[in-house]
């Protein structure tokens, strides 16, 4: 029994297709095969059935419950549902023994004793006492030469953009 387990696991043994009995196909190859076939000859595949236990079993459809009730990967299954009921109940997680580390920041103290003025966007910043910095008059400069304007509003239509040309 186990010569034979050993020899089904063997990736360069020869299997026979069961849609064309001329088929020598390597069993590393074979769930490949099965379904190129099938596609080929689906005269074939509408009169046999898949085992449910294993998708290599292609067997007639009248034979499929005999199959089903003597098919060797029946029984690795089925071993498999029981070691997993078994467990179920025995695997407790290990607690983690992580800990967050210390944090030394602290936000607020750090806002409290900020000394200057947060910047605001579109606002000077003038500090509360008379230096010489609340004295200056901010004005709005442009770098443009004299003579020019910026423009109000935007073209609709970018000049380095063809309109006509849609990708």
């Amino acid at each position: 029994m186990e010569d034979t387990y050993v020899d089904s696991l063997d990736p360069e043994k020869l299997l026979q297709c069961p849609y064309d009995k001329n088929h020598q196909i390597r069993a590393c190859r074979f769930p490949y095969h099965l379904t190129k076939c099938r596609k080929n000859h689906p005269d074939i595949a509408n009169k046999l059935a898949t085992c449910p236990f294993n998708a290599r079993h292609q067997v007639p459809r009248a034979e499929i419950s005999h199959h089903i009730s003597r098919c060797d990967d029946k029984s690795c299954i089925e071993q498999d549902v029981v070691n997993q009921t078994r467990n179920l109940g025995q695997e407790t997680l290990a607690e983690s023994t992580w800990q967050c580390p210390p944090c030394d920041e602290d936000w607020d103290k750090d806002l409290w004793e900020q000394t200057s003025t947060p910047f605001v966007w579109g606002r000077a910043n003038f500090s509360g006492n008379n230096s010489s910095a609340s004295n200056i008059v901010t004005e709005h400069k442009s770098n443009l030469a004299s003579g020019m304007r910026v423009p109000k509003s935007l073209p609709y239509v970018l000049p380095w953009k063809n309109s006509g040309n849609t990708q």
